[in-house]
């Protein structure tokens, strides 16, 4: 009880700059209303009257370090004669106190409320727990666990002071901020974070490790395809190593799929799930999908079912539109670009070629589309051109699921592949394609003067489906500007006579196949 009250005489005398309960803090005088609260009631000697009156020595600022000594030294006697008349007061040996009686009957160091009837035990708030957790950001664990049980201890006297009494020296809300949060700790600046740190890999996702080959799918001109395992989800994934040459640098082709695969988040265009970089290899990890239409193709020689190539053809225009709305072309549509689950899922694959497009459209390679897919337009070295692009690659990819065979084989390069389309389609003149003869690569009388046939003449197998020569036309126009747009395709009779209502209305996320009635036949 008494080494309370003597420790709290400590916040009336500040006793010097160097008090370990003010951490370095500036001395401050005691104002007169605190030294009252001490002296008011009791029965002190004279001198010790004198040393809590305003006019003490010990209020007097000096520096002078003689002064000051002097001065520590009248406090500490003071402090230990007050000490000694509180023991002798208590225990009955020295003249009676009314503060001290008070005391008889009260907690420590406190006076109870009946002896002070005109005055309200002040209570205390201390700083918020939000304010208290923002100035600790920044300090390390020992500081905050120092700040910690000051702010204990400050709880404890504040409740002394709320259900017993007042504190011999109460000091205001302001004070005991400004000892907590600025006197107690040092500031310490904040770390700041480098760039490296930020941009380093999670532990699951970004590494090498987290994944596990398989076998080899298949190699390319500057990429290997592997199957493999996720240590993480368990998942199949393939992975695409693309070698990096020193020299070269990253390939633009693989810098482009990344950046449009990034923002193309559907269910018929293959999910990229991670990007991982090492020093001479950059590897994409896709969501695995069985086979590629080529091969399912190859494994199911001749036509198709007409049910099956509705279906899959329904998906690749669904895919496209998602893509062109978004001003993405794909401009490498082929079989071996497009994917295929057990369940009849077909994804979009292969964006290496593909590249975002600006309305209106610029100019740019002709060097684009295995040249069994590439349109007319692109052969004679048109660099302007449009979604019409892909649309030509859909109606080759249709009519050879429907027939068992590519349209267009050209065999001994574009001249033959342009040959094989003008027996079909017929040659172009200035009057059916307006601006022909302009294009770099046509040359009059460089091709025969063949005349257009109906593709259901020249393909049975179109008049066999439903509603299938039409689309074919449709897509398979000379003219870039007269074919038709994937959106109008996939609302075209071909599919709104046969497909339910509800296929139209699912989410672009979802499959097709959740659609009851709609079933792929394996």
């Amino acid at each position: 009880m008494y080494k309370m009250m003597i420790e709290d005489l400590d916040s009336v005398f500040e006793v010097s700059p160097y008090n370990p309960r003010k951490c370095n803090s500036p001395p401050r005088s005691a104002s007169s209303s605190q030294r009252a609260s001490v002296v008011n009631g009791s029965s002190l000697p004279s001198d010790l009257h004198l040393a809590l009156t305003p006019d003490c020595p010990h209020t007097i600022s000096d520096s002078d370090p003689a002064l000051k000594k002097d001065k520590e030294s009248k406090i500490k006697k003071w402090k230990k004669r007050l000490s000694d008349h509180i023991r002798k007061t208590s225990s009955g040996s020295g003249p009676s106190s009314p503060m001290m009686s008070a005391h008889s009957s009260s907690s420590i160091g406190l006076r109870p409320h009946a002896s002070l009837p005109d005055m309200k035990p002040k209570a205390r708030t201390l700083p918020s727990s939000k304010a208290y957790s923002k100035q600790l950001n920044g300090y390390t664990s020992p500081q905050k666990d120092e700040v910690t049980q000051g702010v204990k201890q400050m709880t404890m006297a504040a409740d002394h002071a709320t259900n017993g009494g007042l504190l011999f020296n109460p000091r205001s809300n302001d004070e005991i901020e400004e000892e907590v949060f600025h006197n107690v700790l040092p500031v310490v600046p904040r770390k700041t974070r480098k760039l490296s740190e930020i941009a380093k890999p999670s532990s699951q996702y970004g590494r090498l490790e987290s994944y596990s080959k398989l076998e080899e799918l298949g190699e390319g001109s500057y990429a290997t395809v592997f199957k493999a395992i996720s240590r993480v989800t368990g998942n199949i994934v393939a992975l695409k190593e693309i070698r990096l040459n020193s020299a070269e640098g990253t390939p633009f082709t693989a810098i482009r799929e990344a950046s449009l695969l990034k923002g193309l988040k559907h269910a018929n265009i293959v999910t990229l799930h991670d990007i991982i970089h090492i020093p001479g290899n950059l590897t994409f990890v896709f969501e695995y999908v069985e086979i590629d239409l080529c091969r399912y193709m190859e494994k199911h020689p001749g036509p198709m079912s007409p049910n099956n190539v509705m279906l899959l053809t329904f998906q690749l225009l669904r895919g496209l539109v998602f893509c062109h709305e978004r001003k993405v072309l794909h401009r490498d549509l082929k079989p071996q670009n497009i994917l295929l689950n057990s369940m009849g899922e077909l994804k979009l694959a292969d964006f290496g070629l593909a590249r975002a497009k600006s309305v209106p459209s610029r100019t740019y390679s002709h060097e684009v589309v295995t040249v069994w897919y590439r349109p007319p337009d692109v052969l004679l070295g048109s660099t302007k051109y449009s979604t019409s692009l892909d649309m030509w690659g859909v109606g080759c990819i249709f009519v050879e699921m429907l027939c068992g065979h590519p349209l267009f084989p050209g065999l001994k390069g574009i001249q033959d592949q342009l040959t094989k389309i003008f027996k079909v389609l017929g040659t172009p003149s200035e009057e059916t394609w307006p601006g022909v003869t302009s294009l770099p690569e046509f040359k009059k009388g460089q091709f025969k003067n063949y005349s257009r046939k109906e593709l259901g003449f020249v393909i049975p197998d179109l008049v066999k489906a439903t509603g299938a020569e039409p689309i074919a036309t449709a897509l398979l126009q000379l003219r870039p500007g007269l074919r038709i747009s994937a959106k109008d395709a996939l609302y075209s009779p071909y599919f709104t006579s046969v497909l339910p209502k509800a296929i139209y209305a699912i989410d672009n996320c979802a499959s097709i196949y959740l659609v009851p009635s709609v079933k792929f036949e394996r």
